[in-house]
This record gives structure tokens, C-alpha cells and sequence, in this order.
């Protein structure tokens, strides 16, 4: 008899987020991503234009878009 384990480990998504151009702005994407329920890390970098989000789950693209708003940027979609 075999049990079935939850597998399943943590998820990574890279965002691309226009306007960002300084540490500020990675501190402001990174700090407002990071309210979302489930998000574990996130690494935003500036020079790329890229946010890696480490999450417990898929995260809605809607509310990644919703939180990158609100620090004052645009969501461009995912890397």
C-alpha cells in the first residue's frame, strides 16, 4: 500500500513591469506584490523590467496586475 504525497512545491512566475527604474521602484513592485496571500519571495529588477514571484500556488494575473497598479506601474504581461 502506497500513500499519495502532496508533491507539489513552490511556484515561480516572472512578470515583466514597465516604468520601474531605480530601487525605489523595485522596493514600491516588490513590497505591494508582496501583500498577496501566498506570495513567499519576490525579486524585482529594475535594468530588466522583470519580477520573479515565488508563490504556495498559481498566482491570478489579475491580482499580480492589481498590485503592480497600485505601486504605480504596468503589469506588460509575463516574461
Amino acid at each position: 500500500m502506497t500513500a499519495q504525497t502532496d508533491t507539489t512545491g513552490p511556484v515561480t512566475t516572472v512578470y515583466k513591469v514597465s516604468g520601474m527604474s531605480c530601487g525605489h521602484c523595485e522596493g514600491a513592485v516588490s513590497g505591494e506584490i508582496s501583500g498577496i496571500s501566498g506570495v513567499s519571495s519576490v525579486t524585482a529588477v529594475a535594468a530588466t523590467g522583470e519580477v520573479t514571484v515565488v508563490s504556495a500556488a498559481p498566482l491570478q494575473d489579475e491580482a499580480v496586475r492589481a498590485a503592480v497598479d497600485e505601486a504605480g506601474f504596468e503589469l506588460a504581461g509575463r516574461a
